[in-house]
């Protein structure tokens, strides 16, 4: 993986974040919101080879921890993303019957973003974070995955064009 692709996707999800942040986040969804950001992150973890999901993995969530409506200490969305990279890279050849189909490919990112709040929850509460109730957890993790299985069928073949595109010659074959 070169520096230069390291820097046109840290880049292009740094434009993820900024539409998440100025449109989607914006938008009333009913029961809670949608991560287009963090969707988008997880097609990206999940296409990539070992090394780069552990990558990526830290660069969005230090992406993500530069949010202004982020009442977390700085580093735990690194940290949980991480961690989710991580999951990924040793669990490289299973992921890939997931990454097939388009409808399991949906089913995955859904539960991979439930998954990665899930972890992001319990590092809160390894800090001492007041999380709020598990019905509220509960509610928010739900909506998120629902919502991330109704509308990335219209963002995932545009993030993964993306992505083909930010890919060196050597890299896509």
């Amino acid at each position: 993986m070169s520096r230069i692709r390291v820097l046109n996707t840290s880049l292009f999800l740094l434009v993820v974040f900024v539409i998440q942040e100025t449109i989607v986040s914006r938008v009333n969804f009913p029961i809670n919101g949608f991560s287009l950001y963090l969707a988008a992150l997880i097609i990206i973890l999940s296409l990539e080879e070992r090394s780069g999901a552990l990558v990526f993995g830290f660069i969005g969530g230090l992406i993500m921890d530069i949010s202004a409506t982020a009442e977390n200490p700085l580093g735990q969305w690194a940290l949980a993303l991480t961690i989710v990279g991580y999951l990924f890279s040793v669990n490289k050849e299973s992921i890939g019957d997931f990454t097939d189909t388009p409808l399991m490919f949906l089913i995955f990112i859904s539960v991979t973003s439930a998954l990665s709040l899930f972890i992001f929850v319990v590092l809160g509460a390894m800090l001492g974070q007041d999380n709020g109730s598990f019905s509220h957890i509960f509610s928010i993790v739900f909506a998120n995955s629902l919502w991330t299985f109704l509308i990335m069928p219209l963002f995932l073949p545009l993030v993964i064009k993306v992505r083909r595109a930010l890919m060196s010659n050597r890299e896509r074959v």
